[in-house]
């Protein structure tokens, strides 16, 4: 009989799921050891102590080059990875960082603009120091712009002519140009992917919270953004704890909100149940919880009555799931006037 109650609840549990995809937890950092700019910085306390939880989860790096072809295959990521991400080319990541990396061996990608570094400004590293990271055999180069300004509030042809100055500086100084790319503070539209994909980046990041998997826009993934706010233990630890939700589609695929169309609100379709699913959003200017309409057990629509105040409008969903895991998707809007 209690054989027979055991298996009744395995069958039962709508969270599980043999040929569910549990994707890659991808980590993103700017500067560490740099505590007056607290939105970009992790201490290097708690960097270390970033790597002590990813250790004793027993959760394992994936190398860069593993995770393209994976992601370009289209094949299912069936156990769960970290994959490491560094934006901007701080000093201080190669200063207090780099050093933690090399001797634990932990493979990454940093994405590089050029422009700071072009003119030895002293909060970047120098192309010596990125020529170290690449010869390492560690170190994956990605693109990340020239300027590395706000590229939803710029024309097109701005854009194109910054990537372009960005890709002289890779050629002269690194002897190629990277294939994988950043959204620069992670906001996007169509028509500026649609620009990126033009010079050859195979995947390109945002930087909203949620789970990579194959379900995901190769041209917007996903990263869990870490700085001393959102790097604390408990966070930290969920973070550690989150896999990919079965997700079948969203509708509309909207990313940049104007007057005209913000808020609009987002329909979510899963291969499976979710009831029991929670989201929460900054519309309005402050975090809380997104209105659920449950369309069936598996589609939700969610509805923001609030606009989106400028610049990132964020949502993030999260459900409980079987082995104490938690499946985590988020989605960023680029907002402007």
């Amino acid at each position: 009989m209690k054989k027979l109650i055991i298996f009744l609840i395995i069958i039962s549990y709508p969270f599980q799921s043999i040929s569910e995809e549990l994707g890659v937890i991808s980590l993103m950092y700017h500067r560490v050891g740099e505590g007056k700019y607290p939105s970009t910085n992790v201490s290097i306390e708690m960097f270390q102590q970033h790597l002590k939880a990813i250790e004793e989860s027993g959760l394992k790096f994936i190398e860069p080059s593993k995770f393209k072809k994976h992601i370009l295959e289209g094949k299912k990521f069936e156990q769960r990875h970290i994959l490491l991400t560094v934006d901007d080319s701080f000093k201080s990541f190669y200063q207090n960082a780099w050093p933690l990396l090399k001797e634990k061996k932990i493979p990454f990608i940093i994405f590089v603009n050029t422009r700071e570094i072009n003119s030895n400004h002293p909060n970047y590293m120098t192309w010596d120091q990125i020529r170290e990271l690449r010869d390492s055999g560690l170190v994956t180069i990605g693109g990340h712009s020239w300027s590395h300004e706000y590229f939803v509030d710029m024309k097109l042809d701005e854009v194109k002519k910054d990537i372009e100055k960005s890709h002289q500086d890779y050629l002269k100084e690194l002897k190629f140009i990277p294939d994988l790319y950043a959204h620069t503070f992670g906001e996007t539209s169509k028509d500026l992917i649609n620009l990126i994909k033009k010079f050859n980046y195979k995947i390109i990041f945002g930087q909203h919270s949620g789970v990579i998997s194959q379900n995901e826009n190769i041209y917007y993934l996903p990263r869990f953004s870490l700085n001393e706010n959102y790097g604390k233990p408990k966070r930290f630890k969920n973070i550690l704890r989150s896999r990919a939700f079965n997700l079948k589609s969203y509708e509309p695929k909207t990313i940049l909100l104007n007057s005209s169309n913000n808020p609009s609100n987002l329909k979510l379709t899963f291969n499976e149940n979710v009831k029991g699913i929670n989201c929460f959003d900054n519309s309005g200017g402050s975090w809380r919880n997104t209105k659920i309409n449950f369309v069936s057990s598996s589609e939700i629509e969610l509805i923001f009555d609030l606009p989106f105040k400028k610049r990132r409008g964020r949502v993030n969903c999260t459900l409980p799931a079987a082995s104490g895991l938690i499946k985590w998707f988020g989605y960023q809007y680029s907002v402007i006037n």
